[in-house]
């Protein structure tokens, strides 16, 4: 009896999915544009695709249908290729587990049946469906599958991590916090980015049990990284600088390359520079330079101070 099967895809629609089922939230960082803030667009898994598989006789016998419904992609996991099934028929005389690798194309070779069957895209049960309806040589076969190994669906995990690589899924998609647990992450670990085919890449804080609740999918690439090291020491300009307020200092910082990060003196400045410095009895002592004898080389380029605070003079 010749036997056709077709498989048709059914795109339900893209499943948003984050923490308390809302979009993703949490804070952000040192103002990192890519950080995740309230009320952010959340990164999403990709539009799920169900299956509806149609098994059709020549003969005309009824023809059966297997429809699923959709489900959040933290509860389901669609077989791809690769990945290794165990397929067991406890009620038959075979009544033991046999192991079939999904082949290139999705395809699943049983030797029970007379061709190979489409299987990427489908759920174990409805893998068990589809063979149940295609072993003849048991009546109504019990048939159950279950996946062992889970090799279509992965994520990168590097950077601040003891366990960095390849990390499998055992679902469509799971919460961040479980792929960073399970690598291990190193005690500097803060925060991780999210790269994502067709997505700005995203930063989740790890200390944001909101953020962390991000799904990842297959294909995402996670480095976990520290938090970045920001100025603690500032000078302050004012006057007539280009570029005013607080600035960061480090160490050995002159007067005039304190001008320079301050975007250099305005057209309207005039060459001298009052340095204001607090006293250790709190109150602003203030000295005054020259600029242009120190930048002719007649004055020394004076070595500024945390806190001090400058003002260019107008001409």
């Amino acid at each position: 009896m010749k036997k056709t099967i077709s498989t048709a895809f059914l795109l339900i629609g893209t499943l948003s999915v984050s923490a308390a089922g809302q979009a993703m939230s949490g804070v952000t960082a040192n103002n990192h544009p890519n950080s995740i803030s309230a009320g952010a667009p959340a990164l999403e898994p990709a539009g799920l695709v169900r299956v509806l598989a149609r098994n059709e006789v020549s003969d005309n016998a009824p023809a059966v249908t297997i429809t699923t419904v959709p489900a959040s992609p933290t509860e389901i996991y669609l077989v791809g290729i690769g990945d290794v099934l165990d397929v067991q028929l406890p009620q038959t005389p075979l009544n033991r587990s046999s192991l079939f690798t999904v082949l290139s194309g999705g395809m699943l070779d049983y030797p029970l049946i007379s061709n190979p069957i489409p299987v990427a895209g489908l759920t174990a049960a409805e893998v068990a469906a589809l063979l149940r309806q295609e072993i003849k040589i048991f009546e109504k076969p019990d048939v159950i599958v279950a996946v062992r190994d889970y090799a279509s669906h992965n994520v990168t995990v590097t950077g601040l991590v003891s366990a960095p690589g390849i990390k499998p899924l055992r679902r469509e998609a799971v919460p961040l916090y479980v792929v960073i647990s399970q690598s291990l992450p190193l005690a500097e670990a803060a925060r991780a980015t999210i790269t994502r085919t067709g997505a700005q890449p995203l930063t989740v804080e790890l200390s944001d049990s909101n953020a962390t609740s991000t799904l990842v999918i297959p294909g995402d690439v996670i480095k976990v990284l520290a938090m970045p090291v920001g100025p603690t020491e500032f000078f302050f300009a004012g006057g007539e600088v280009a570029s005013p307020g607080q600035k960061p200092y480090h160490a050995g910082l002159t007067l005039t390359q304190a001008i320079l990060a301050s975007g250099g003196p305005t057209k309207n400045a005039g060459t001298k520079v009052q340095v204001s410095r607090q006293a250790a009895n709190g109150r602003l002592v203030k000295t005054e330079y020259n600029l242009r004898n120190i930048q002719n080389g007649k004055a020394p380029d004076p070595v500024l101070q945390k806190g001090d605070r400058l003002e260019m003079d107008e001409q």
